[in-house]
């Protein structure tokens, strides 16, 4: 090049940087400036540092702060401190909690960073969801809250419960109700075809009351019909859960993803082989597993075959003492607890009638009643029943799972289990700055954008221009699980900040905002 081309060009340059240097940069009002925070925005991007600006309860910047000029009412140094989306949980039983006036605030969730939850899982959503929306907004609610309706719920409502095909009728009816209230806001059709009366349900009435949810974008999300070797099988289960949404034409999606129980040990790799093959096909197919090795439930869904509980409540206490068949109900307990790793492995956690049972396992129960783990366990549900964590998966399956792209963080928060107070940041301490299992920005992805897309939650789960404020700032060498097996209702620590709908509800320690909203599909 000769000189005179590079001055030329040195001067363009020259040019260029006073122009630069003297212009206007854009002025955007905020009414929160949360400035040099680690951002993780949620797409799975890596972190940068920035600053993210809100006003109202919505997002209205994302970006290096000395690229525009931010005039704010709060400013918040984030200095060291990670700045990401709220987390979305798609997998609780918090329904009871938000209904309540002493528990609406959700904070187990909201100390997890966890500021939308899913309800109405494994079959249990609310038929009337129009019903269950006036009710959380009369009472107010922590966080935001998204419903499934429910298979059993739905069932039990048409046919109470009976063991029995539906007629034409009872099928009708079920898909009315389904349609109902897909048509007021529910995000799709979850079943628990492990428990009763979902259990009962064949898998021809499932495709056809699925199909219902096709024309809303709705998701069919379950609690497949056997995650071990109670029935058809963990493997036969997941071929089933694949054809109901090929067959109904909707997106799939495997609750609380497990193999349980030594049976089905290492049977992960054959899993999910099924589920990559759906997906080249095709088939949208994603799931959500907690970070625990042990899972939570009653004893008597545990141990008790379905056959038993068929019926009514009277009826199924009956069989529990029917002479003519205890050898058989006997039997088939024997046979649970084995498949559930020993009477040592079912710890009783909660619900329990007697107290002097909580915090013990099957086997010391059995011999302070000075039974058999079998007549124990029959004792046990004759008397109100318990609920027990049951130490049943095995460490390849929990990692193997957890490294699938399409598989995101869920609790399955039940009563009895650290579930329920801990899961979010147990997954971080424990996958990804112990085992490295995960890295950072797919931690949060898994535990929020990819959750938003798989579920339809319209400008949620990422830090972006337009979006709802559902943001929290956190610590990275501090969030924390507190909870444990022992002490399963200690909140987590490490959130530093936490905003819901631009609100802010965690400066430090919740300060009792309840500015959740219910999130309705396609409103």
């Amino acid at each position: 090049m000769s000189s005179s081309k590079i001055a030329s060009c040195l001067l363009a340059i020259i040019w260029l940087m006073i122009a630069s240097c003297g212009a206007k940069l854009e002025t955007i009002q905020a009414d929160v400036w949360i400035q040099n925070g680690k951002i993780i925005d949620g797409t799975g991007a890596p972190l940068f540092q920035g600053s993210v600006a809100i006003k109202g309860d919505q997002i209205v910047f994302v970006g290096q702060s000395d690229t525009v000029n931010i005039i704010a009412n709060t400013a918040i140094d984030a200095q060291g401190l990670i700045v990401s989306p709220g987390f979305i949980d798609p997998h609780t039983h918090s329904l009871g909690d938000l209904k309540s006036k002493s528990r609406n605030s959700n904070i187990n969730y909201l100390t997890q960073g966890v500021t939308t939850v899913f309800v109405g899982n494994d079959g249990e959503g609310p038929s009337d969801i129009e019903g269950a929306t006036k009710l959380l907004e009369a009472n107010k609610i922590g966080t935001n809250v998204a419903f499934f309706v429910g298979h059993g719920t739905v069932r039990e409502q048409v046919m109470s419960l009976s063991d029995a095909k539906p007629d034409a009728d009872q099928l009708d009816q079920m898909r009315a109700l389904i349609k109902n209230a897909m048509v007021q806001g529910a995000y799709g059709l979850s079943t628990g075809l492990y428990y009763s009366p979902g259990s009962f349900a064949q898998t021809e009435e499932v495709i056809e009351l699925s199909k219902e949810i096709a024309p809303f974008g709705g998701v069919y999300d379950s609690h497949i019909r056997d995650e071990s070797s109670y029935n058809i099988g963990l493997i036969e289960s997941v071929k089933e859960t694949l054809l109901i949404g090929k067959m109904a034409n909707v997106p799939v999606h495997f609750a609380h993803i497990k193999a349980l129980g030594a049976d089905v040990w290492k049977k992960s790799d054959e899993v999910i082989k099924m589920i990559e093959t759906a997906q080249s096909n095709g088939q949208k197919v994603t799931a959500d597993q907690y970070p625990w090795r042990f899972s939570g439930t009653h004893l008597e869904n545990a141990l008790i075959n379905r056959w038993v509980m068929a019926g009514s409540k009277e009826a199924y206490l009956m069989r529990l003492s029917d002479d003519r068949l205890l050898d058989k109900i006997r039997a088939e307990v024997k046979e649970n607890i084995r498949k559930r790793g020993g009477a040592q492995s079912l710890l009783v956690t909660a619900d329990c009638k007697d107290e002097t049972m909580l915090g013990k396992n099957l086997q010391e129960i059995s011999e302070q009643l000075n039974l058999s783990p079998v007549e124990a366990a029959l004792h046990i549900a004759r008397n109100s029943g318990a609920r027990v964590a049951s130490f049943n998966m095995d460490s390849y399956d929990v990692e193997n799972f957890m490294r699938q792209p399409w598989v995101m963080t869920c609790s399955d928060g039940t009563k009895g289990h650290p579930r329920k107070y801990a899961s979010f940041p147990k997954k971080y301490e424990s996958y990804v700055l112990g085992k490295n299992v995960l890295d950072v920005e797919t931690f949060v992805h898994r535990s929020s954008g990819l959750v938003a897309a798989t579920f339809g939650l319209d400008q949620r789960g990422i830090l972006k221009n337009g979006y709802f404020a559902d943001i929290i700032i956190w610590a990275p060498d501090q969030l924390k699980p507190k909870a444990n097996i022992s002490n399963p209702e200690e909140l987590s620590e490490g959130i530093q900040y936490a905003f819901v709908n631009g609100q802010i509800v965690i400066n430090g320690q919740f300060n009792g905002s309840k500015v959740g909203k219910v999130l309705l599909k396609n409103r």
